[in-house]
């Protein structure tokens, strides 16, 4: 009989969390051999764990994020590169959710022993709660993107006067006997090997340009800053207002977790800082002042700064002012914009996009902020990687950001393939240290 292969829905997670439980068919009862499985992995995590250069790293980022150095600092997430370093059909569980453990324990051991880029591997398995999220009450609906591929969506936002008073705020709603059940498994198959902790990613951008699109669609979106620029006004202040409701809620009932320390945060990069958390800080008890917080705005990229800053920045600045520190951009060029971004308060982190000018951006950010650089995934996306270009693109990036005193980062990410090819990142990777030694010794 042929195998059942059974989907594995972690490829594309934020790299140091795993997904929420809901939706995951599992009984949570793993076969004998599937938790010999986990076991073997978590240990070879653990091995890669207590090697010293995970405490160097774990230095690096610190005086990376506190801008106490200006050596670049070099990571890669493939992304959806992933199902061609780990395929499908080389997972040895058939749980579910013992597939999505097993595939976040291959990919730490890959980076750790393949990629050797600046990720820190930590002795942690990181277990979320199992809740759900009511989002909008306007259920959103994809058409297409199968595979990671182009999508648009089925307007559920079609008629302002209508359907905007059914919008509603998130609702959190955790499962706490799934969730003390989900961990206790953890417990049982990993203590004495990795540390198990509850981390959740409750979000991972506030930026809310992308729930609107996701009710209203791109082209609706954009032509209503004409049409109906009122009702922008009313859902960018009703998404903002209800963000901020499900923030204060999460705080106020303790799930909020810290990611001061090896979470990645913003559009990539990790949060090792010594001004978080803030004074007070109780670790039974995080608050949004002790964290970092993340906004973008990817879709308006073809927006005046002027109307970014009416219709969307204003409403996202109450957001970011509750965090203790923050990051701003991801794809979109911030160059243009940046008289408008660089009103966040106890902003840190900037994304510089392979649209953005580097050399504006380079003079701009300086030494007062972490220059986290996005090159473009397109080269790792053939059978067999231009060396040269790749490294000419990282070269000419740090000859424009040294003169200023820039604190870099180099970020591969946003990958679709990597060409059928898993040894493409490990070569971007490669070339970048490489790189970043020959300029810095």
């Amino acid at each position: 009989m042929e195998q059942q292969i059974y989907p594995c829905p972690s490829y594309n997670q934020i790299p140091d969390s795993l997904p929420n439980t809901a939706g995951i068919e599992t009984t949570l009862v793993f076969a004998d051999a599937e938790k010999a499985v986990l076991r073997d992995l978590a240990k070879q995590v653990a091995d890669l764990a207590a090697r010293p250069e995970q405490a160097e790293r774990r230095i690096a980022w610190t005086a990376h994020n506190d801008l106490k150095s200006d050596r670049p600092l070099v990571f890669c997430d493939p992304e959806f590169g992933w199902n061609e370093i780990v395929p499908q059909d080389h997972l040895q569980t058939r749980d579910p959710l013992a597939r999505v453990w097993e595939m976040h324990l291959r990919k730490e051991i890959f980076w750790g022993t393949r990629m050797r880029d600046d990720k820190v591997i930590e002795d942690y398995f990181n277990v979320p709660y199992h809740y759900t999220d009511s989002k909008w009450g306007l259920k959103e609906e994809r058409v297409g993107g199968e595979d990671g591929g182009a999508y648009t969506f089925d307007v559920a936002l079609k008629d302002y006067d209508e359907d905007f008073p059914k919008l509603h705020f998130p609702v959190i709603d955790v499962d706490t006997d799934m969730s003390a059940r989900t961990i206790a498994l953890a417990h049982e198959l990993f203590d004495g090997i990795l540390r198990v902790r509850r981390s959740t990613p409750w979000w991972h951008a506030l930026g809310m340009t992308s729930d609107y699109i996701g009710l209203r669609d791109m082209d609706n979106f954009l032509m209503d800053f004409y049409d109906y620029p009122e009702y922008v006004h009313k859902v960018m202040k009703f998404m903002s207002d209800g963000n901020i409701a499900k923030m204060e809620w999460l705080e106020k009932n303790g799930y909020l977790w810290p990611n001061h320390e090896g979470t990645y945060v913003g559009s990539g990069g990790f949060g090792w800082t010594e001004e978080l958390p803030a004074d007070g800080f109780d670790p039974d008890h995080v608050r949004l002042k002790d964290m970092w917080g993340f906004c973008e705005s990817q879709e308006t990229l073809g927006v005046s700064p002027d109307m970014f800053e009416e219709f969307i920045f204003q409403y996202q600045l109450p957001i970011m002012e509750r965090f203790g520190l923050n990051c701003y951009g991801c794809c979109e060029p911030l160059d243009a914009r940046w008289h408008v971004i660089k009103k966040i308060p106890r902003l840190r982190r900037v994304s510089v996009s392979a649209w953005a000018d580097q050399k504006a951006m380079a003079e701009m950010l300086g030494d007062r902020y972490v220059y986290s650089r996005k090159p473009s995934p397109t080269p790792l996306s053939y059978g067999t990687v231009d060396q040269d270009a790749i490294r000419q693109d990282i070269r000419q990036t740090l000859e424009i950001t040294r003169p200023n005193n820039c604190r870099v980062e180099l970020i591969m990410k946003d990958n679709h393939t990597l060409g059928g090819n898993p040894d493409n990142a490990v070569v971007w990777c490669r070339i970048a240290k490489e790189e970043v030694d020959r300029m810095w010794g």
